[in-house]
Formats: C-alpha cells, structure tokens, sequence
C-alpha cells in the first residue's frame, strides 16, 4: 500500500508539472517575462537543454541517460527500499520530477522553465518537487535513518 500512495504521489507532481508547463506553453512566449510580484517573482519562459541552471547545453543526450537511470532507481527504491515516511515522500517527489523532467527532454529537447524568482534560476514544479524531495530524503537520513 506504500507503494501505490508513493507512486500516487508522484504521479500528482507529474500531473503537476506538465499540466503548468502546458499552460506555460500556450501562454508565455520564449524569453517573455511578466511581473507576479514586482520583481521579486517572475513568470519568465525558458528552454533549458543543459542540466540544473543550464549546465552543459550540449549534453541533452547524456541529460535523458541519466534521468532514465535516477527513475529507474527511485522506481526501484519505493518498490523494494523500506523508507520511513519523510524518505518515502521524499523519493516520490524525485521520482515525479524526475519523470516530468525527462518527459520534457524526450518531447522537445529542453525542459521548459517559466517560475523565476530574484536570485535564483528560472525552475519548474519538476525541479521544486526535486530540491524539495532531496532534502526531505536527506533530512530523513539526518533525523531517523532508514527502517530496517
């Protein structure tokens, strides 16, 4: 039953994400910013063909090998690892980043970017969903460790 709430999981940050990313899509023009709060947070269209802040541009291939093998081992992870709570969640919330990442990347060669708030590289629910699930698993190693 972990298992399914896990994947029920991630599969919302998936949803998450692409549906936002449609609606980036079909509303912002490349490189188009508008104000949400002044210029602290932006709506800010971008295509990332590199890694996190758009490292290494012309590695796109080598991008989807990588995501291909970090699903396959958080899959691997929730089905078969014995996570407390935070670690599951966690791991779920990697996963469906993961995958909505990838989804980009095997769709149109980029992953789309749009929410840009001052200081910081324009991200997406994906990468959110990413940072924040690293550092619950993380956090979940600090505080608890893993069960056995």
């Amino acid at each position: 039953m972990r298992f399914v709430r896990s994947l029920l999981c991630a599969a919302t940050v998936l949803a998450f994400d692409q549906g936002t990313k449609l609606w980036a899509r079909q509303s912002l023009v490349l490189g188009e910013v508008r104000p949400l709060w002044g210029d602290f947070l932006r709506l800010t269209r971008v295509h990332n063909t590199g890694g996190a802040f758009g490292l290494l541009p012309q590695h796109t291939g080598a991008f989807i090998a990588v995501s291909c093998a970090v699903v396959l081992a958080l899959g691997a992870v929730l089905v078969w690892g014995s996570w407390r709570r935070m670690g599951r969640v966690g791991s779920a919330l990697l996963l469906g980043g993961a995958v909505g990442n990838l989804v980009d990347r095997l769709r149109w060669g980029y992953v789309l970017d749009f929410f840009e708030i001052r200081g910081f590289p324009v991200f997406n629910v994906a990468d959110a969903a990413i940072v924040i699930g690293a550092g619950l698993v993380a956090l979940s190693f600090l505080v608890r460790g893993r069960a056995r």
